[in-house]
Order: C-alpha cells, then structure tokens, then sequence
C-alpha cells in the first residue's frame, strides 16, 4: 500500500462524494496504490451513510471508521492512524478546502526525500481577515516556542512517514502539533509545502475563535510534555526548591534580627508583627507544595490506560 489518507470528518455528507471522486482520479493518475480512511466523528447528518455508499462503490479502497460520538479532530485522526496501513499517511479536511491534487508530491517529498513529516502552508488564504491575522499571530509564536519553522500549524494537509503515526499520540486537542510530537518522537526531517486552499464549496466551518485560546493553551501544554513530560520533578522540584530556600532566607533574616535586637536591648516588635513573616511564610509553603506535585508527578504514570479510550459504534 503506497498511500493512505486519512480524513476525519464531522457532518460533511455533502462533500464526500466529490472528495472521493476527486483522490481516485489522482491516485489513478499517478499509479499509486491508495486507501482512504474515513472516520466519521459522530456526524448528525447523513455522512456515515455515505461512507457506506462509498465503501460498496469503491471496493477495497475506502474503509469506515464511526466513533460513538462526537470526540474531537484529534481522536478520529488517532482512530484513523491506528488503522492506516500505507507507507506514507496523508490527512486532509473532508471540506474540500485540501486538494487531493498535493498527494503526490507530498508523497515524493516523504519517500524521495526522505522526510519525515511534511506539513502544507496555506499561503494564499480563502478565508476573513478576522482568521487570518489571528492565525499568522498564533503560528508565530507556535515557531518562536518549538523551534519548529512551520508558517501553518493549523492545516490539516499534512503528510507523514507510516512509522510517525505508529510511534506518536494524538490526544485532546493536539493535532495541531503533530510535527511537535513527532518531533519529540526522533523524527526530526520535517518539512513544508506550499498547497492550494480552496474556498469552502459546502457546509460551514466546525472551528470558532475559540480555537485560537485553546491552541495557545495546547501549545503551553505540548511545550511542557515535551521539556518535562517524563521528568516533572525536573520543573516543579527546581521551582518549589528556589520558592522554599527563598522564605527560609527570608524567615532566618527576620530571626536573626529578632535576636540581635534582643541581645542589643533594642525595642523590636513581634516577628509576627512583620508582614515579611507571612510572605516568607507563604512562600515555604508555595515551595513544599510545587516540590510535592513534582514527586506525584513522579510517581504517576504520564500515559494513563484509557486516555484513547474512544467508543467506535461501528466499522467497515
């Protein structure tokens, strides 16, 4: 199997059949043997219908995958990774805004040039200025934080070495950092490709401005499972050791001056009557607390049993 392309979809019933039509006469085109998988994320529509109508039309091509509910884009590309069998794995929106005309040289860039994961830039954007100055923001500083030079972290055409997808996890919200975890993985070739975006033909966006917290918020996460992820004492430890040394210097002052006073028959009020006590106080605690979370952290294993744990109702 030369390609698979994984699309996740969520109620796109109407442009499944064009979208199919249009990856078979590329890969027809191309002489590259291709599946693709369709992960239905809980449409209400009839979009799992179609898959089915799909799957009997194009026999051994297309296979189904529908989760119990409504997951997540992560989820259904983690459901659809599992069962991806091809040498390379490609994704792309069910919306018809990724041309399935970019599979072949995503496909070339992956085994001719030996990349690891090839992400798409949607340079000329069919999208309001009120997403894209946002956007170009938060990939800035996306790049600025992981080192990774990618101008667009958030397409959703991407290509990727079948051992990519084996290797990583995809969870919560993070399939906007894929290249990220792949690198954290080892895989470290990774590219961009100019594609074509293409105004949105059916339906309307699944995304609100809400994304662009929530991926600020991911990408302080991802950040942090990356530096600290299998060694957390290595954050919380040195945070709350520096916070506990720096009250306990502080709570040593206020008693060395308290003694000195005394021992100098010099009026000083009660140390409890400074209000550095209870900031040196606070600060110790703070200090016990942090080094604390980072010996739980520790202990607890980073990759709970069921956090992929998703509910498929059927497959095909």
């Amino acid at each position: 199997m030369d390609v698979s392309v994984v699309v996740p979809l969520y109620n796109e019933e109407e442009s499944l059949p064009e979208l199919m039509a249009w990856i078979k006469r590329v890969a027809d085109a191309n002489k590259l043997i291709c599946e693709v998988v369709m992960v239905d994320d809980g449409s209400a529509d009839g979009s799992w219908e179609v898959v089915q109508t799909l799957f009997a039309e194009y026999a051994g091509m297309v296979r189904g995958i529908r989760l119990q509910r409504n997951y997540g884009k992560s989820a259904a590309l983690f459901c659809g990774f599992e069962a991806a069998q091809g040498s390379v794995v490609i994704t792309m929106d069910a919306d018809l805004q990724d041309s399935p005309d970019e599979i072949p040289e995503l496909y070339r860039m992956i085994v001719q040039d030996g990349y690891d994961v090839v992400s798409g830039w949607k340079k000329k954007r069919h999208d309001p200025i009120g997403k894209r100055l946002p956007s170009k923001v938060y990939n800035a500083t996306a790049r600025r934080i992981t080192g990774i030079k990618l101008h667009d972290f958030n397409c959703g055409l991407k290509a990727y070495r079948r051992k990519v997808v084996k290797s990583i996890e995809v969870y919560g919200d993070m399939h906007r950092y894929i290249p990220v975890l792949a690198k954290q993985a080892g895989f470290k070739k990774i590219g961009e490709k100019v594609v074509c975006h293409q105004a949105r033909k059916y339906g309307v966006s699944k995304f609100g401005w809400q994304r662009f917290m929530t991926g600020f918020l991911d990408l302080m996460s991802v950040v942090f499972l990356t530096k600290f992820g299998k060694k957390p004492m290595h954050f919380f430890g040195v945070m709350g050791t520096l916070m506990f040394f720096i009250g306990l210097v502080m709570a040593i002052y206020l008693g060395a001056n308290k003694v000195y006073c005394l021992a100098k028959g010099i009026p000083a009020i009660l140390v409890t009557s400074s209000p550095y006590f209870y900031i040196a106080l606070t600060t110790m605690v703070m200090g016990t607390l942090l080094f604390l979370a980072g010996y739980l952290g520790e202990l607890i294993a980073r990759n709970s049993s069921d956090r992929n744990h998703y509910l498929i109702e059927e497959a095909i």
